[in-house]
C-alpha cells in the first residue's frame, strides 16, 4: 500500500475550494496549509496505479498550480517484486512491469 507525501500548490484565493475537494477524497488526509496556498496533505491508495491515478487527478484540478512528492513510501510493492511477483503498474512505471 503506497503512502505519500505532497505539498499541493494553489493560488491563496482558491486555496479554500482546494481543500474542500480534497476533503472529498477518501485517500487524502491534510495535515496542514498556509496563506500562500501551500496544503500538505498524505496520500494513502491500496496500489501504486491508484497512487499515481490520485496524483493526476488532484493535478488536473484546474485550481492546483502543482502537486509535489515529498515522500513516498512503496515498501510492500518493493517487497512482491523482489519476491517474484508481478505488479502491473508500479509507481513510475508507465508500462506493465515485466520480471
Amino acid at each position: 500500500m503506497p503512502i505519500s507525501g505532497v505539498v499541493i500548490s494553489s493560488r491563496p484565493q482558491d486555496k479554500a475550494d482546494v481543500l474542500l475537494t480534497l476533503a472529498a477524497m477518501s485517500a487524502v488526509e491534510v495535515f496542514g496549509d498556509d496563506e500562500q496556498g501551500h496544503i500538505v496533505a498524505v496520500l494513502d491508495t491500496a496500489s501504486s496505479e491508484d497512487m499515481q491515478n490520485l496524483i493526476d487527478r488532484i493535478s488536473k484540478d484546474q485550481m492546483v498550480l502543482n502537486v509535489g512528492l515529498t515522500y513516498l513510501n512503496t515498501e510492500d510493492e518493493a517487497l512482491s517484486l523482489a519476491e517474484g511477483k508481478k505488479r502491473a503498474k508500479p509507481i513510475g512505471f508507465r508500462k506493465e512491469y515485466l520480471t
